[in-house]
């Protein structure tokens, strides 16, 4: 975000919101690409043989968590990212189709 207000002129103590500065520039929040990008990936993974490294890391037992929360693991947050989307991993099978779901294309 420092880049983006050092390119248009404006300082934080211009009062100019980030939202307004990412419009004018016609970016993407940064949450949101990493969103796509980490759902990007699980699909790459999810379209692989059922025999490769990767695919078979997804589906290994962890061992028993102690008290307390247990901690944020990069497939929760993928969970997380397709329930919001309200997309399936058998959505993941047809490339294109995916693709489309998943893009948080810059604002143009």
């Amino acid at each position: 975000m420092r880049m983006l207000r050092w390119s248009g002129g404006v300082t934080l103590k211009d009062k100019v919101r980030n939202e307004h500065i990412r419009g004018s520039f016609k970016v993407a929040e940064i949450a949101e690409k990493a969103k796509e990008s980490r759902l990007r990936w699980y699909g790459h993974v999810m379209r692989r043989p059922d025999d490769h490294v990767v695919k078979k890391c997804l589906s290994m037992d962890t061992k028993k968590r102690g008290k307390g929360r247990p901690p944020t693991t990069w497939l929760t947050k993928v969970r997380k990212d397709l329930k919001d989307k309200g997309m399936t991993d058998d959505d993941a099978k047809e490339r294109t189709k995916w693709r489309h779901m998943i893009g948080k294309a810059d604002p143009v």
